[in-house]
């Protein structure tokens, strides 16, 4: 168990806190590339700061916070330009580094006169990167570090998809959630069993183990009935995890009482649509709760998210009782409070990366791509999908991460392996 005094800390996000500024090292996801299609603007609420982040006409993003410095009105009901973001109160325009560029009203009664005053107001601004359809943000002090290329960014002939959920709950638990293997035995096999209202039981765990990685950790576990180890899951320091191998799954702060879930998924497409090209990665955003307000149970993450909100809002880890399978609670539990420590002495803490050469692609420390990316013909293909469908509490469901696909989605996904034909798409000179 966990002090209540430290319970706080490890929970609190916000500036200024241990475990908020050691947060504000790492870069986190807040969108999705597309999203800036449908909507230049995006109010967002990240480590307990209201902010909001465009795509102004040139394509560059900015993330700034979410009140004009004249008025304090709502910038996320301003428009983009070709440089910045404008007010729609009083039209007082910013640039991505937060600097005031525009006072229609002081720059005309004004003219020169104004540019002193006008240079001087700023508004908090910070950096943003985009990668593999994401759109990340660093809250932290300068120098950034480098934002990570990790391997399955790379992966080819893939079909690939951006889903979000907000998530009633502090952070911590979500992550936690991450090094223990033996949920997986519960919440997702034996639970999904019962509601199928099998008898059948899953493969009991025999033993599990826990170890460092540079970024963080991987646990590797011995089932009975299966034949051999599957890949270790990897947790990246601090709020990454990556299951097998196909998606990521981050656990982002948006304050003390909330998380939004992200997963990037990337899925192999049988040989015969190779070679597979995905211009734009689609998102969407999953419901966590069905039509009478009960938590959904069907689909993994859903179940993921029934414990966590089940702990409560922060969890009181005053009253836990960790057993031998926690051993990777434990460890995690450590790495976190090291890793205040080194940030409070000025430090980088585990997982930084400084060097651009080496963050351009991290390789996972085994052969897991070999072996998931080679893909298999699509009738192999096909007689997988049916037999994970047939352990999905839903039918016809391709994806069993989270439930609530839209048919859109479904459709690119179809058309990606081969079930459907691509729809017809006129040509802009058409």
């Amino acid at each position: 168990m966990l002090s209540e005094e430290l319970n706080k800390v490890m929970t609190q996000v916000g500036k200024g806190t241990p475990m908020g500024e050691l947060l504000r090292r790492y870069w986190h996801p807040i969108a999705a590339e597309t999203e800036f299609d449908d909507n230049p603007i995006k109010p967002v609420r990240i480590l307990g700061e209201d902010l909001v982040c465009y795509r102004d006409r040139s394509g560059t993003y900015g993330l700034v916070e979410r009140q004009c410095a004249h008025r304090r009105a709502d910038l996320a009901y301003g428009w983009v330009e070709s440089c910045g973001i404008r007010c729609s109160y009083h039209g007082w325009a910013f640039n991505e580094q937060g600097q005031c560029i525009s006072q229609p009203y002081e720059d005309v009664s004004k003219g020169e006169r104004n540019r002193a005053f006008r240079e001087s107001i700023h508004i908090t601004a910070y950096p943003v990167k985009t990668l593999a359809g994401l759109v990340f943000a660093y809250l932290g002090p300068q120098p950034a570090p480098e934002l990570p290329r990790w391997e399955l960014f790379d992966y080819d002939n893939g079909f690939k998809q951006i889903i979000f959920a907000d998530v009633p709950c502090n952070w911590l638990q979500a992550a936690e959630n991450d090094i223990d293997p033996v949920h997986f035995e519960w919440l997702h096999d034996n639970w999904s069993l019962v509601q199928r209202g099998s008898t059948e039981a899953a493969p009991r765990h025999l033993k599990i183990e826990v170890t460092e990685w540079e970024f963080g950790f991987q646990y590797s576990r011995v089932r009975e009935r299966i034949g051999s180890p599957d890949f270790p899951r990897l947790h990246i320091m601090p709020n990454i995890f990556m299951p097998g191998g196909t998606h990521f799954e981050y656990r982002v702060p948006i304050d003390d009482e909330h998380t939004l879930s992200v997963v990037w998924a990337w899925e192999a497409v049988p040989l015969e649509q190779r070679p597979y090209h995905q211009d734009r990665i689609p998102y969407w955003y999953a419901p966590i709760k069905d039509e009478r307000g009960r938590w959904i149970t069907t689909h993994v993450i859903n179940q993921d998210t029934v414990g966590w909100v089940g702990q409560g809002v922060i969890a009181d880890r005053t009253r836990e009782h960790l057993a031998s399978s926690d051993i990777g609670v434990v460890a995690f539990r450590r790495r976190l409070k090291a890793d205040m420590e080194a940030v409070a002495r000025g430090e980088d803490p585990s997982g930084v990366i400084r060097d651009p050469a080496k963050a351009a692609l991290v390789r996972w420390p085994d052969d897991r791509r070999r072996v998931i990316e080679r893909g298999v013909p699509q009738a192999e293909w096909l007689k997988l999908l049916q037999q994970r469908q047939a352990r999905m509490l839903t039918p016809n469901d391709y994806f069993i991460f989270y439930a609530g696909q839209p048919d859109h989605i479904r459709a690119l996904y179809e058309e990606a392996m081969g079930l459907r034909q691509p729809a017809y798409r006129e040509s802009p000179s058409s």
